[in-house]
């Protein structure tokens, strides 16, 4: 059964250019009509995945900050009405670190919202401009401070490797960031995904990223202040405090049941996949057919299942429990990996096996992507 919903509110006041998430920038957008589809997408989602009471809430975008504080407490109230709420229930909003959001910020502590997500990405403002940041290095502080008046538990982002950072600069920026005193940091290298504006700017050789050997001088530097701080990697790149890790974030990497609704939303409930039509205006469409904004739903056969648990868990600094995990799918622990490629890459240090658990070191954290390519099986067969 679900424990975690997901509302994805799709528009943004515009699109950076390093941004490939579902988000639109509109003109107008008619917050009744939206009030009622979310309500009605929910509610589908809760008929086939209700019974138990949710642990977290998350409102991601786009900008969930544009939502009226109105519309955030109407919907945390239905939730409550379907699912109940656990007594220490996280309540996140991604928010845009403007003076203008931060003035609803009381106002969403009140309709519920207990943690907040800031995307500050820098903190000085030729980067933010380059980044194609609204507000200012001094806007996005203030705001910052706001929320920690306001909610209980804060994190922000900051995007590092950037086009000729230097260590020293990271360093200071970095310092300064942990300096603030947020719980949680969310900590990104610059990545240039396909289809945004970033890409054609350097096919165009308009900028040249990050070559990759000083992006993980970079990545080596981050884990080494974060961890002195107290606020250690959980996750390849969030920072937390013991405690204060993202709870809803970690369904996702623990593979967890969970509900997604809203436009592009994806979910995992009950051995099944669900995603949302990504255009806002076909998922209203949707809505106004089906009573939902459902574009695909499929089984899961038992080794898909294995095979997400494994990419999402290896993501965490805990790893996976191979036994529990093939207990929990009918499979052998030895079907969940590539023993003689794990054996590999523990000599060289990058994997670590203890008991029944194994996991990426922090060696070989900054070669996550590949090192899955390599030891989680392309084809998990039933033991």
């Amino acid at each position: 059964m679900a424990r975690a919903l997901y509302i994805h509110w799709p528009f943004c006041l515009a699109k950076c250019p390093y941004c490939d998430f579902n988000s639109h920038v509109r003109d107008a957008v008619d917050v009744a009509v939206w009030e009622q589809a979310l309500l009605a997408d929910m509610r589908h989602e809760a008929e086939f995945a209700g019974g138990e009471r949710l642990t977290s809430v998350f409102f991601g975008g786009g900008t969930p900050s544009l939502m009226p504080p109105t519309l955030v407490a109407r919907l945390l109230e239905e939730a409550g009405g379907l699912w109940g709420f656990d007594e220490d229930i996280e309540i996140t909003l991604e928010a845009n670190p403007s003076s203008v959001e931060a003035s609803k910020f009381a106002a969403l502590a009140s309709a519920g919202v207990n943690r907040v997500s800031l995307g500050l990405q820098a903190l000085d403002d030729q980067t933010l401009r380059f980044l194609g940041r609204l507000h200012d290095a001094e806007e996005g502080l203030a705001a910052l401070g706001v929320a920690q008046k306001a909610f209980d538990r804060v994190n922000f982002d900051l995007i590092y490797a950037r086009p000729g950072q230097r260590a020293s600069d990271w360093h200071a920026e970095l310092a300064r960031a942990i300096a603030l005193g947020t719980g949680h940091l969310s900590l990104y290298q610059l990545t240039i995904e396909p289809g945004t504006r970033f890409e054609t700017m350097v096919r165009q050789s308009q900028f040249e990223p990050l070559d990759d050997e000083r992006a993980a001088d970079l990545y080596e530097l981050t884990q080494a202040l974060t961890s002195s701080a107290g606020l250690p990697a959980y996750e390849v790149s969030n920072h937390a405090r013991p405690g204060e890790e993202s709870r809803h974030n970690l369904t996702y990497w623990r593979y967890e049941d969970y509900c997604g609704i809203g436009p592009g939303a994806h979910g995992r409930r009950n051995g099944m996949a669900t995603v949302r039509h990504r255009k806002p205006e076909n998922w209203l469409y949707a809505i106004d057919r089906n009573g939902h904004g459902i574009l695909e739903e499929r089984v899961l056969i038992p080794t898909e299942q294995a095979s997400e648990a494994m990419l999402m868990g290896l993501r965490l600094a805990e790893g996976v429990d191979l036994a529990a995990l093939a207990a929990r799918f009918s499979l052998s622990p030895a079907a969940l990996h590539d023993a003689r490629r794990c054996a590999l890459y523990q000599r060289q240090g990058l994997i670590w096996f203890n008991g029944s658990r194994m996991g990426i070191t922090p060696a070989g954290m900054p070669l996550l992507d590949a090192l899955l390519a390599e030891i989680v099986p392309d084809d998990l067969v039933s033991a």
